[in-house]
Order: C-alpha cells, then sequence, then structure tokens
C-alpha cells in the first residue's frame, strides 16, 4: 500500500531525520520526497510504500501521530487514494 506523509512546523533541525528514524522502525521506503522552508516555516510531503511494513497501519498513523507531538509539528500519514479523493479538484 502506497500512503502520502505531511509534515508541517516550525523548522528545526532533525525534522526529518526522526520523520526518517520511525519510517525506518517500520520498514517503510521513501518513493518520492518533496521539502520547502519558508521563513522558519517546514514543510514536506512523503510518497511511502507500506508493503513491507512491520507493523499496522494503525500502529503506523499512532505513531507518527505521537512523534508529531514530541517534536512540536504536524505529521499526517493517509492512504494515497483516500489523500488523492480528498484533494482532487
Amino acid at each position: 500500500m502506497k500512503a502520502i506523509l505531511t509534515i508541517i512546523g516550525k523548522d528545526f533541525t532533525g525534522i526529518v531525520y526522526r520523520t526518517s528514524e520511525l519510517l525506518v522502525k517500520y520498514n517503510i521506503n521513501i518513493l518520492d520526497i518533496n521539502q520547502t522552508i519558508m521563513d522558519d516555516k517546514f514543510t514536506a510531503m512523503m510518497m511511502v510504500d507500506l508493503t513491507n511494513s512491520n507493523a499496522s497501519f494503525t500502529e503506523v498513523v499512532e505513531g507518527f501521530d505521537k512523534l508529531g507531538e514530541e517534536i512540536g509539528v504536524y505529521i499526517k500519514i493517509q492512504n494515497e487514494d483516500i489523500f488523492n479523493k480528498m484533494h482532487r479538484i
């Protein structure tokens, strides 16, 4: 399954590192990544592949929710199909 991971928040050293650390823990592969820093605001979107993940999607969602709270940024992971339906123009 593919999913879209979105990160938004105040820029600081380690956002990508901490996010990647959790991806590695869950054995989730990054297929594509786009990030931008505007002033002190960090935004990133990743397309990730959960095919070989060692955790359920619910565990992954909860893990990223917890990480977002810990580091003070918004992190959301959504199934790619749901993301595409929500963002269709």
